[in-house]
């Protein structure tokens, strides 16, 4: 019976040993889950309502934003490119406007942007980019894009004898241009920008190219003069920015040439053995000629 007894005390006590592990666990993971609760509900508002990139539209905003804005406006007004916002005539509208994106059209400002033509979206962004669009004529809520996050950069030097401030310049670059000519001015639908200028004034060939832009090519006027939305101030400081940004010219340096090392025979040792030649020749003749001369009779 002791040994009854004992058993039964041993197993009773493991029982309540492995009741007390199993509530510790259960509060444990209640522990737990609270956390996690309070984590979530002190996220901000703004991120819990965020709606994810799947949305076309969404993602046709921030793509807008990025790659188009700069040209078209925020709000679709037009900028130095055409007005988006409004009605398009057309029986297949979202058709019309992602040829135009994907294509460009050939001789106006409108670069082509697919990457089928060596722009930098792919057809689903495209197709976002046209459910945007498409937003504002349907007359749908009108939440602006962001605007481009300028590129932090050090402090710049002004290039020497060109007008304008490259400080102002590369926040300018950064909301006008660097959407086609990229962030670093390595180009990107325009031309690359980081490179030797091959003029006698590149800030004067710089700044006509901005102000005029390149007829039927893909590069606008700038200036508000023709129709764009900068000042003549405002063009010195980009030109100072892209000079500032040119590549260093690399001077070619021809491999020098060695000094001439007279030898001896430049001096009286040439003539010495021009004489012995001489003399060599001479006497190689004479001794020819005795000895073809030997065997000829003397007399007729």
């Amino acid at each position: 019976m002791s040994r009854y007894r004992s058993a039964r005390c041993s197993q009773n006590s493991f029982e309540r040993r492995m009741r007390s592990q199993d509530s510790l666990g259960l509060a444990g993971l209640k522990a737990i889950f609270v956390v996690l609760l309070l984590g979530v509900l002190a996220l901000p508002s703004s991120v819990l309502a965020q709606t994810p990139l799947d949305d076309p539209v969404e993602l046709g905003k921030k793509l807008y934003g990025e790659n188009c804005a700069v040209c078209h406006g925020l709000d679709g007004q037009g900028r130095v490119g055409a007005r988006l916002a409004k009605n398009w005539p057309s029986l297949r509208p979202d058709r019309a406007i992602a040829s135009i994106i994907a294509n460009g059209i050939p001789g106006s400002a409108m670069p082509a942007w697919s990457q089928a033509k060596g722009g930098p979206l792919r057809d689903e962004e495209i197709e976002a980019i046209v459910a945007y669009i498409l937003t504002w004529e349907s007359g749908g809520p009108r939440v602006l894009p962001p605007t481009p996050t300028p590129v932090p950069r050090p402090p710049l030097t002004p290039p020497p004898d060109v007008k304008g401030d490259p400080n102002r310049g590369a926040l300018l670059y950064d909301q006008n241009c660097a959407v086609c000519h990229g962030a670093n001015l390595e180009g990107r639908v325009g031309a690359t920008l980081a490179k030797n200028w091959p003029s006698i004034r590149p800030d004067q060939s710089l700044r006509n190219v901005i102000a005029n832009g390149i007829e039927g090519s893909a590069m606008p006027a700038w200036s508000q003069a023709n129709g764009g939305p900068l000042s003549e101030a405002e063009i010195d400081d980009l030109v100072a920015f892209i000079l500032s940004q040119a590549k260093p010219v690399e001077s070619f340096r021809p491999t020098p040439t060695p000094p001439f090392q007279p030898s001896w025979l430049s001096g009286w040792g040439g003539v010495v053995l021009t004489v012995v030649l001489f003399l060599l020749i001479v006497s190689g003749a004479l001794i020819y000629q005795a000895r073809s001369n030997r065997g000829k009779p003397l007399g007729p």
